[in-house]
């Protein structure tokens, strides 16, 4: 996939230990507003309605829109994100995204802001807690923040069989899907909904992830002209990858859906791939969704 090169004044990120978080969250359909958010989710989870308009509102009240933030440590953000191939990838992915995202988030008159990308090696700390390399890249809503330790992408290769830039740029995707879900709050909607009904749980938490797939697929379909021969198909084997019964399977453990929290294989690609059909990022709603 063919990416501008990122504009160092114009992305948020960061480097080092200073902060750190826990695994991927999710979840929210931003193309009718934040209403319809709120009776989808009443719908679904059963929780008044009232409530989470409540929630929403506070949300959007405490997001400002589109402020620049300096960044972190002691390096410039191109010093940041020219260390090596990866961060560079990533720094561009960054880019596209916010370039993509905010425009839509303007249209639906939702606040916007972009969120942090923080490189760190080995472990970290962030708003939502200590994290490792192995936990992989994930996303902190506490202080919005992407979190990747780029030698992921070489265990992806490696270890998941999952090669190519589209790859790459699909794990960013998914993670800048999270922060989509966060700003439109339905992220907080789920959480509450989780603690009401714990034996959802999981099965919530699959919804959320699949709808950051699908998410990730918008993004790509919203810059076809820059995508090469074979990216799709590279975005498809990451996403099959990364499945919860495929790496079930690789551990040597048997297959227990009601364990699962990112969903399946073939639930991940269907997701990606409506996304990149459609280009629409109200076609991801997973949780009215039983397709």
């Amino acid at each position: 996939m063919r990416l501008d090169d990122f504009d160092p004044d114009n992305i948020k990120v960061t480097e080092g230990g200073s902060r750190g978080g826990g695994f991927s969250l999710g979840g929210g359909k931003l193309g009718c507003g934040g209403l319809i958010i709120v009776l989808i989710g009443a719908l679904v989870f059963g929780v008044d309605p009232g409530q989470m308009l409540g929630t929403l509102e506070n949300v959007q009240q405490q997001t400002p829109t589109t402020a620049q933030q300096p960044v972190g440590g002691s390096r410039s953000a191109t010093e940041i994100c020219t260390q090596n191939a990866y961060s560079r990838e990533s720094c561009n992915a960054l880019s596209s995204l916010d370039k993509t995202w905010q425009p839509l988030f303007q249209k639906a008159n939702v606040p916007f802001e972009q969120p942090m990308l923080h490189f760190y090696t080995g472990g970290t700390r962030s708003g939502c807690g200590a994290a490792s390399s192995a936990m992989g890249p994930f996303y902190c809503p506490a202080d919005q923040g992407i979190y990747i330790d780029v030698s992921f992408y070489d265990q992806m290769d490696k270890q998941l069989g999952a090669r190519g830039d589209f790859a790459r740029y699909y794990v960013m995707a998914h993670e800048y899907g999270h922060h989509v879900q966060h700003l439109t709050g339905l992220d907080q909607q789920v959480r509450k909904a989780q603690q009401q009904n714990p034996r959802q749980e999981n099965a919530l938490q699959v919804k959320m992830e699949l709808q950051a797939d699908c998410y990730a697929g918008v993004w790509a379909a919203r810059n076809r002209d820059r995508i090469e021969p074979g990216d799709m198909e590279e975005g498809l084997t990451a996403a099959s990858a990364i499945g919860d019964d495929t790496l079930m399977k690789n551990a040597g453990q048997a297959v227990t859906p009601e364990s699962f929290t990112h969903g399946s294989s073939a639930e991940r690609m269907r997701w990606l791939k409506r996304g990149l059909e459609t280009g629409n990022e109200d076609a991801c709603d997973t949780f009215s969704s039983t397709g």
